[in-house]
């Protein structure tokens, strides 16, 4: 053969053969991520704030009942109960000092005495109980947060329900200036606490109370 010579060339056609591999629908479709959902997420709200509040608003917040402390029974101490000596004929009285240390020397001095004795902090939790607690006597510090004492005594001066409600006064002011407010507002007693012991501020509650 000539080196010369060529020889032709066919050219390749593409196969028109169809494929083996079948491709269903369902393999065409993308398949669809789905977000991961919490079950347990709980929507989140923001409290409502409220406006334009007032001391009887407040009065009504503190009379509400409030939910029991979450936890067994089992792991809450027992109290010691109180025994009043004269629990069938016992005196009310409402003491309100926000010293939580000489708060309970006087409470249990008093119920020793065989009174009957609720507590309070501050001059705006005296408000709402005397109104629900309906006190023989008041035992009134002056000196508090929210509202004074001085405060205190002309609400319930004011106030048909408690006009006629024996009030102390049991404060650290000795001042003239301060005793004649007091007694302006309508006190009974002004006992400052430097110069009386507990003794004197039992006296003067059972002369008030006509307790022999």
């Amino acid at each position: 053969m000539d080196d010369n010579t060529q020889i032709p060339q066919t050219p390749i056609e593409p196969s028109t053969q169809e494929s083996n591999i079948n491709i269903t629908p369902s393999d065409q479709n993308p398949i669809a991520i789905q977000p991961a959902t919490d079950i347990n997420a709980q929507p989140t709200t923001m409290p409502e704030v409220a406006t334009n509040t007032t001391i009887e608003n407040h009065i009504d917040d503190h009379t509400m009942p409030m939910p029991a402390a979450p936890g067994p029974v089992a792991d809450m101490p027992a109290e010691t109960p109180i025994v009043n000596n004269n629990s069938g004929d016992s005196k009310k009285i409402l003491l309100v000092e926000d010293d939580e240390a000489l708060a309970a020397v006087y409470k249990t001095r008093l119920t020793a005495e065989g009174f009957d004795i609720k507590h309070v902090p501050n001059g705006e939790d005296a408000l709402a109980a005397a109104l629900s607690y309906k006190p023989n006597l008041i035992l009134l510090d002056v000196m508090m947060p929210k509202v004074s004492g001085f405060d205190v005594l002309d609400i319930l001066r004011n106030t048909p329900e408690t006009a006629h409600v024996k009030v102390i006064m049991l404060t650290a002011l000795s001042q003239d200036a301060d005793k004649q407010r007091a007694q302006s507002l309508g006190v009974d007693e002004y006992l400052v606490k430097s110069q009386v012991v507990i003794a004197d501020v039992v006296e003067k509650i059972k002369k008030l109370l006509g307790i022999s």
